[in-house]
């Protein structure tokens, strides 16, 4: 999971709409370059439609070389309480082993917290948390392991 990076609040726009600032596009870019030779790559990114999580994942997509077809903008993932994430989770095609999805807090925290074995208190802003389930299914996850986190003040 990542959470987007800094987006600014200067722009009239509506949060849908809210872009990345500089720190965020700094972020973004070098958390995904430092996990790019670190993990293994996802099979699928699937990411929120809102400006400053897609913008997020673009950078992830890059690091990693990942095409197109494997590469998923999903409205629903547009969600703060977290239902919808773990419904996305909970559908994906059991063909897929590593799966990254690019999203918003309240949410993420919640569910790494929630599927993860580590306490979180807050996946910050271009924060990687990478939990891994021992299951066949994904419709069958519930508790995993936090095998690791990246925030980008551990990289400064």
């Amino acid at each position: 999971m990542v959470r987007h990076a800094k987006s600014s609040w200067k722009h009239d726009v509506i949060d849908h709409q809210r872009p990345l600032k500089g720190r965020g596009k700094n972020d973004a870019q070098l958390v995904s370059e430092y996990l790019k030779d670190r993990i293994t790559m996802p099979q699928k990114i699937i990411t929120s439609d809102a400006v400053r999580a897609l913008t997020t994942a673009n950078y992830f997509r890059d690091a990693f070389g990942i095409e197109n077809e494997h590469f998923v903008v999903d409205h629903s993932l547009y969600d703060f309480s977290g239902h919808h994430v773990i419904d996305i989770i909970k559908s994906l095609d059991n063909s897929l082993d590593i799966v990254m999805i690019v999203g918003h807090n309240h949410a993420f925290t919640s569910i790494a917290n929630m599927l993860g074995n580590r306490y979180i208190d807050n996946v910050p802003t271009s924060g990687f948390v990478h939990l891994e389930f021992d299951e066949n299914k994904w419709s069958d996850i519930a508790t995993g392991v936090t095998k690791n986190t990246v925030f980008p003040r551990d990289l400064k």
